[in-house]
């Protein structure tokens, strides 16, 4: 494994990071909104260019390697990389930034170039927390997503409690965030330990050292608690999962598109704990497949109650988070690339809803049911655009929708009867609350007069959907490019833990001191 010629990731890290300056410092004549969609179109195209870099026949193995010293003293590096399971994280975000940032273009009117500003340097530590490869520069980018969505949502949320949402998120944040840097501290002192070494000479952070250095099942215990508990807040997972709706309602409807199209918790859980865990991970898989089932099923139960449709996606991300839990659990490759698919819809099927949610909003000031209905007969396009990717929101074949959920289904039925018929209750659920809230919202006599003077989608708001539709359609055809590229990994990931050797309490494989990779 050898440094790459470019440094191509951090470029995409710091490219965002860098416009951000460039709004803050660009002449008052210029549109700040301008600027931002040249920076964040910038940035697709090289997150474009690091996924046609990638090589999937390879995609085992960790690509586009950078490395660099970066606190000696600790050992710890400015280590980055990218293989079959984050590289499309990369282009997802990019195209979900810059959606945002057209889904604000005259929505926001006070203090916009900070807005656009935070939006691009959110971005950029989000590429960071996608590329980082060693666990203490990840917990740094991991943080650095916190003060954008604080502000963000406190500053330009729609509800009276913006701030109280704001403060909200960050107090579950700064929660999860504890057991997280307890677990990474414990890693570096055991690879001490298993080298024989002394600190802090001998600490190490690179995720690829750590995979190799040996833990006694009390150790992996433990930490893939502690990490499961730090990612499970920003999944979330049920019971941390209050902040998503609170946040949904109060914040800015880009932002909320945010929050549920990327989804670094259910990632944190795939890259970090399991594999570094990965015999407690089977011997708790059990215990992952039933917080899965409760998320799954409580979600949509609550979704089915809901009236407003910012509400209801939120429950559905939630409801959502607990099925790729669920594939997750499965250890199976079935479940795994159902679980990957599924969290690159929610890029594209559950963000792209919410953004329809926040043009329904401009337009009408409410999201409840009972003040949208007939709205078909008034916005054609607009709802078109949400019968889309609300039917692959609910896996109908034909969408993107079918072939994750189906994958998923097929490995939780594989690994237990019981996560499988959840997995199917679920789905079924989810057909329910979707078709229920379409009924009363988009068909139907129109109930209010005021919907008759509202104006359909416009060409940019058209632009803007028309690149996830298109992406919704062609995936749920030919899904085998998307599982092409992460199949190598996946099979990796489930040879690491499927045939990881239990080491009992006091039990460790000596190790030399590794060289740099």
């Amino acid at each position: 494994m050898s440094n790459a010629a470019f440094p191509l990731l951090s470029l995409i890290i710091l490219w965002p990071i860098v416009g951000a300056l460039i709004i803050g410092l660009a002449p008052k004549q210029i549109p700040a909104k301008n600027i931002a969609l040249v920076i964040a179109s910038i940035e697709l195209v090289l997150t474009g260019l690091a996924f046609l870099l990638f090589n999937p026949t390879d995609g085992a193995h960790f690509q586009l390697i950078e490395q660099h010293p970066w606190i000696p003293r600790l050992h710890s590096e400015y280590l980055m990389g990218v293989d079959g399971i984050s590289v499309l994280f990369l282009p997802m975000t990019a195209l979900l930034t810059l959606s945002a940032i057209i889904a604000s273009w005259n929505s926001v009117h006070h203090l916009q170039r900070l807005h656009l500003a935070l939006l691009l340097l959110l971005e950029g530590v989000t590429m960071g927390v996608f590329s980082a490869l060693d666990t203490l520069l990840f917990f740094l980018f991991w943080e650095l997503t916190l003060p954008p969505l604080f502000f963000l949502i406190g500053l330009w949320g729609i509800g009276p409690k913006r701030r109280n949402a704001a403060m909200k998120y960050t107090l579950f944040m700064l929660f999860g965030g504890v057991p997280l840097l307890f677990a990474i501290l414990l890693l570096a002192m055991n690879h001490v330990t298993a080298v024989s070494g002394s600190l802090p000479d001998d600490l190490s952070f690179n995720l690829l050292v750590l995979l190799e250095t040996p833990l006694t099942s009390h150790q992996q215990l433990i930490v893939f608690v502690l990490l499961l508990l730090g990612f499970s807040a920003k999944a979330p997972l049920v019971p941390f999962h209050t902040w998503l709706p609170t946040a949904t309602m109060e914040g800015p409807t880009q932002v909320t598109a945010l929050l549920i199209g990327l989804k670094l918790g259910l990632y944190g859980i795939l890259r970090f704990a399991l594999p570094l865990a990965p015999s407690a991970a089977v011997e708790y898989s059990w215990t992952l497949g039933i917080l899965g089932a409760i998320t799954l099923i409580y979600g949509a139960l609550i979704a089915l109650q809901q009236t407003n449709l910012r509400r209801l996606l939120a429950y559905a991300s939630i409801s959502h988070v607990g099925l790729v839990l669920i594939g997750i659990a499965s250890l199976t490759l079935q479940g795994l690339q159902g679980a990957l698919f599924q969290l690159f819809n929610f890029t594209l099927i559950s963000s792209s809803l919410m953004l329809i949610a926040g043009f329904i909003q401009q337009r009408t000031g409410s999201n409840e049911a009972i003040h949208l209905g007939g709205l078909a007969k008034v916005a054609p396009r607009l709802t078109s655009f949400y019968f889309l990717f609300m039917l692959a929101s609910i896996g109908v074949p034909g969408t993107s929708g079918f072939p994750a959920e189906l994958l998923l289904i097929l490995g939780a039925l594989t690994a237990h009867h019981s996560l499988g018929f959840s997995a199917l209750a679920g789905a079924v659920l989810s057909a329910a609350y979707m078709l229920s809230f379409t009924r009363k919202a988009f068909l139907g006599p129109i109930t209010q007069v005021s919907l008759n003077a509202i104006h359909d989608l416009r060409p940019r708001e058209i632009a803007l959907l028309c690149i996830p539709a298109l992406l919704v359609l062609a995936l749920g055809f030919l899904p085998n490019r998307l599982l092409k590229t992460n199949q190598m990994a996946a099979e990796a990931w489930l040879s690491r833990i499927l045939e990881q050797p239990v080491l009992e309490h006091n039990e460790f494989i000596q190790l030399s001191t590794p060289e740099r990779v």
